[in-house]
């Protein structure tokens, strides 16, 4: 009997997400793509159209986005709480050895140019949240190197500076992003600083806290009890959800491509030392 499925979920190398993913959404297959959704954009947007001429669903597997505490964040700038952001503060790192016990973390996908790893493209989550909260990127100036001795071929930290689009009469807003695979305290956060005070979040902690114009401390807004395998519940859930009824995923491929922009605005800038335009989205 001919194997005929008509959804599937690409979770391999980055290196080779697409070889897979355009032969499958040629025959009419959905797809969620494993985060990120190539190891650069080169054919990216090709996989967009095919699945937008088919009518498929595409959709990147960055699942932090359902975290209850990364939306309530979002919801609390959204919502004015700190009135106009001003600059933002985010900072992601792990040590690399510690992600999977019991494994050689230098034959990973995480350690391996030739399989898609380094800092950038494996912690891009961070990336993502950041364009889904703060729009369309319009330059990036980034350091990369290898700071530690992990014995790996890609770089292990990466400092970057993200300006993003003007959004109406409001001054641009400026991020600061860091990001490692040598910490030994797992950290994962975001504050926005605002004209009206400070909100932070904590992805470890699953918590948002505000510090008012006024305020003598930091106050709680919001508390979880984070669970690993949550976000990627909802994230499947969503994805069959999507296929279904046809609506956009909340991740959906032109958000994978968007991040990757960054990712290779983030090596350009570092090679050459300079601020680099990043691309348009969805080009």
């Amino acid at each position: 009997m001919e194997f005929g499925p008509q959804a599937a979920v690409i979770a391999n190398p980055a290196s080779h997400h697409l070889e897979v993913a355009v032969s499958l959404a040629r025959v009419g297959v959905h797809l969620l793509v494993e985060k990120p959704i190539s190891h650069n954009s080169r054919g990216v947007a090709e996989l967009i159209d095919i699945c937008d001429a088919s009518e498929l669903i595409l959709m990147t597997g960055y699942n932090l986005r359902h975290l209850a505490s990364l939306r309530r964040f979002r919801d609390y700038l959204r919502a004015g709480r700190i009135g106009r952001v001003i600059s933002v503060r985010a900072e992601v790192g792990q040590f690399l050895p510690s992600w999977r016990p019991g494994t050689d973390y230098r034959q990973s996908v995480s350690a391996r140019a030739d399989l898609g790893g380094g800092v950038l493209l494996e912690l891009s989550h961070d990336i993502d949240y950041l364009l889904w909260m703060f729009g369309d990127v319009e330059w990036v100036n980034a350091t990369l190197h290898r700071g530690g001795s992990l014995e790996i071929n890609v770089d292990d930290i990466a400092h970057l500076m993200i300006g993003f689009a003007p959004m109406g009469t409001a001054a641009p807003v400026i991020a600061a992003l860091s990001m490692d695979f040598v910490r030994h305290d797992w950290t994962r956060t975001c504050t926005a600083i605002g004209e009206a005070g400070s909100i932070r979040w904590d992805g470890v902690e699953g918590s948002v806290e505000v510090f008012d114009r006024d305020g003598v401390s930091w106050e709680p807004l919001f508390k979880e009890s984070n669970e690993r395998d949550t976000t990627f519940i909802a994230e499947w859930r969503e994805f069959v959800r999507c296929i279904e009824t046809g609506d956009r995923p909340t991740v959906s491929g032109h958000d994978g491509l968007a991040a990757l922009r960054v990712v290779e605005a983030a090596w350009r800038s570092s090679e050459g030392g300079s601020v680099v335009q990043c691309g348009a989205p969805g080009s």
